[in-house]
């Protein structure tokens, strides 16, 4: 006999408001559907109702955690439909914003895992990493979350003093290396809980579409940042972490693997940082002579591919339309896979391993 156990939209292993309707025989899970919607913010429509400096304002608060990201990928569009392209220096500026972003992301997330693990100590020891990280971030821009670090045809704010910066991530990859990684890979706890749970099939991720660390932890080499590099990644060496297995410890790997990667690219940024303007010409973005009427833009994120298409009519003040594809669209419905003939209790962590960001979806 078989019943129903519903899982949200409020639980204490979801970071935001979704539903997982979990259809069970005795502990074991044999169907599953995701609901969504819970959040709705009407943010793409109360984007045709603002002037390009609102619009980057406005979408850098989809989601708290990749603010960054978002107000990256939306001026690459708009640097699409008009031509004028950032300087190198802030290329590289945009580089080091996006992989000090994406480190505080993977940190966040391996803490979250820890805590659905029973793991509070790892849950802790991942936190305090982060907060050395947000420092950083916070001592650039000011900001903690939202950083309003991009405008279209560059960046708003230099980062003055590299050497501070490169000597944090010294400190955090030697730790990675040292403790969180080794911990993670041996530790009884978490072998018990993530190995050869909740997998994801390199066949079936095929299918799904996903992208981002849930594709690469599922045997896909996909990454943006190599196959269609931007800003300035086509100047960075770094590898692309893939993991076959695709359980939730494959996750785990990948992501941790990833933030050693980011560290990578983030001495190179800081070292071969170039002198020179902050933004295109005079700082004024103009729109009235555009050379596309569309435009669109795809960025590696710490979740995966986020994908813009923006429109804008000559003459115009305000888009006519601007379209956001979020990573965590591509890889939910993947989560049915995951979670078919696990057991009851592993559901949280398994759909906590795509590390889902609802707001973005739900925007």
């Amino acid at each position: 006999m078989s019943y129903k156990i519903p899982m949200g939209p409020y639980h204490p292993a979801l970071e935001e408001p979704y539903k997982l309707d979990l259809i069970c025989e005795g502990e074991t899970v044999c169907d599953s559907q995701l609901r969504i919607g819970f959040n709705f913010r009407g943010i793409e429509h109360l984007a045709e109702t603002r002037n390009y400096i609102q619009v980057v304002a406005l979408m850098e608060r989809v989601c708290g955690i990749c603010s960054n990201i978002h107000t990256l990928t939306l001026c690459q569009a708009m640097e699409g439909l008009t031509g004028q392209l950032p300087p190198p220096r802030a290329k590289y500026i945009r580089v080091i914003m996006a992989e000090l972003e994406r480190l505080h992301s993977h940190v966040l997330w391996a803490g979250i895992a820890a805590k659905l693990m029973g793991f509070k100590t790892m849950f802790m020891t991942c936190f305090e990493i982060r907060e050395k990280v947000m420092d950083v971030l916070c001592a650039i821009s000011g900001n903690r979350v939202n950083y309003a670090m991009n405008r279209p045809g560059g960046v708003n704010r230099d980062i003055e003093d590299p050497q501070s910066i490169l000597k944090v991530v010294e400190a955090l990859e030697l730790e990675m290396a040292h403790t969180v990684i080794p911990i993670f890979t041996t530790s009884r706890t978490a072998i018990s809980r993530c190995a050869n749970i909740g997998v994801l099939t390199t066949e079936k991720a095929i299918s799904c579409g996903v992208v981002g660390p849930t594709a690469r932890a599922s045997g896909l080499p996909q990454d943006l940042r190599r196959a269609a590099p931007y800003a300035a990644y086509a100047e960075m060496e770094f590898d692309v972490p893939v993991q076959p297995a695709g359980d939730v410890t494959a996750r785990l790997l990948v992501r941790a693997l990833e933030i050693m990667e980011s560290c990578k690219i983030l001495r190179q940024a800081l070292a071969k940082l170039p002198p020179g303007e902050l933004c295109y010409g005079d700082g004024k973005f103009d729109f009235t002579k555009l050379i596309a009427t569309t435009s669109t833009a795809r960025v590696e994120a710490p979740r995966g591919e986020v994908m813009y298409s923006v429109s804008w009519k000559e003459g115009s003040r305000t888009p006519s339309r601007v379209h956001v594809r979020t990573p965590t669209f591509a890889n939910m419905p993947a989560i049915h896979w995951m979670v078919m003939g696990a057991r009851l209790a592993d559901t949280p962590l398994i759909q906590a391993s795509i590390d889902p960001c609802y707001s973005c979806t739900d925007r």
